[in-house]
């Protein structure tokens, strides 16, 4: 059985297409079952960020998994992207760490997935879509091909983008909670190290985020950094601007010999009173956004039910007469 030469780029496109889909496929699952493992492992053994943080650092990036296939993959061709500018690769690397990925090989692993994103769109668009599509000029093929290559580049910058300000709302959302477990521990007699601990372990079922960097500025603090240089490493890994006005506070409090309870208190009043007010500029500001949803899709259908029925027999009695 001959294979006619017409279908011959069809067949290689389509091969190449499921190919795409059964590596990305794999990633998936690979992902998804390191992260039930770690889920499993923190439930039944109740593994502490300590014993992870260990286990990160003794594992060798040349594991026998596949995720240390790909991210060992992905690392060998971001070596070769990755901006040689020490500010771009400070810009790159901190915003990763507000995101969440500390490693070292993470700035690499990012610029590889991008070098990867920006060859492999393009070729997926001249391999599949040019077979499956309409035959197009090779003005617009050339257009949508730097169209991709472009999306695939700027993707990952948009998804970090996203992942930092989800991960930025969520420990906002729980810095109430925490400020004021602080305020409770360091009122009972609790030194600020110890208060920062048990309220971390208080926020790990809540606001497992929070309480990770919490225990992080706990490691820094057994490894020997001094305070107010721990504490500024934390205001910098989340980059909030409430905890950096709560860190300066910390920091200036232990410095002059002020009092922590009282500077807690008072600090836990204003931030409570300026929540307060973002929450009443939210409020003032929906009349204003709600204008246009209503303009374009209510009134209209309030208009069509209550002056419909009356159209509607003005029009019967007219044709009746």
């Amino acid at each position: 059985m001959t294979i006619p030469p017409a279908t011959v780029p069809l067949l290689i496109s389509t091969m190449a297409f499921f190919v795409a889909i059964l590596f990305f496929a794999g990633l998936y699952q690979v992902y998804r079952q390191r992260s039930t493992r770690r889920s499993m492992l923190d439930k039944v053994h109740g593994a502490t960020l300590e014993e992870e943080a260990f286990i990160a650092e003794t594992t060798p990036e040349s594991s026998d998994n596949a995720w240390g296939s790909i991210s060992g993959f992905l690392s060998s061709i971001g070596k070769r992207v990755v901006p040689t500018k020490s500010q771009d690769y400070s810009r790159l690397r901190q915003s990763l760490v507000c995101a969440g990925f500390r490693k070292a090989n993470a700035p690499t692993i990012f610029w590889g997935t991008k070098g990867l994103l920006l060859l492999l769109f393009p070729a997926g668009f001249l391999l599949v879509g040019v077979h499956f599509v309409q035959p197009m000029s090779p003005n617009v093929d050339m257009f949508i091909t730097l169209l991709l290559a472009v999306a695939g580049l700027y993707l990952p910058d948009i998804w970090l983008h996203n992942r930092t300000e989800n991960r930025k709302n969520k420990i906002r959302e729980g810095l109430p909670d925490a400020l004021d477990l602080l305020v409770v521990c360091v009122e009972a007699g609790m030194g600020l190290d110890a208060a920062i601990k048990r309220v971390s372990e208080e926020l790990e079922l809540t606001n497992k985020t929070l309480s990770e960097e919490l225990r992080l500025y706990g490691l820094e603090q057994r490894a020997g950094k001094p305070r107010h240089e721990a504490l500024k490493t934390l205001a910098n890994r989340i980059d909030i601007e409430e905890v950096h006005n709560l860190t300066s506070l910390l920091a200036q409090t232990d410095r002059f010999g002020t009092s922590l309870a009282q500077s807690l208190r008072v600090y836990s009043d204003t931030f409570r009173t300026k929540r307060y007010m973002k929450a009443e500029e939210k409020g003032a500001k929906l009349p204003g956004k709600m204008l246009f949803p209503l303009i374009l899709f209510i009134f209209p259908s309030l208009f069509v039910a209550l002056v419909g029925p009356a159209a509607i027999r003005i029009y019967q009695t007219m044709g009746q007469t």
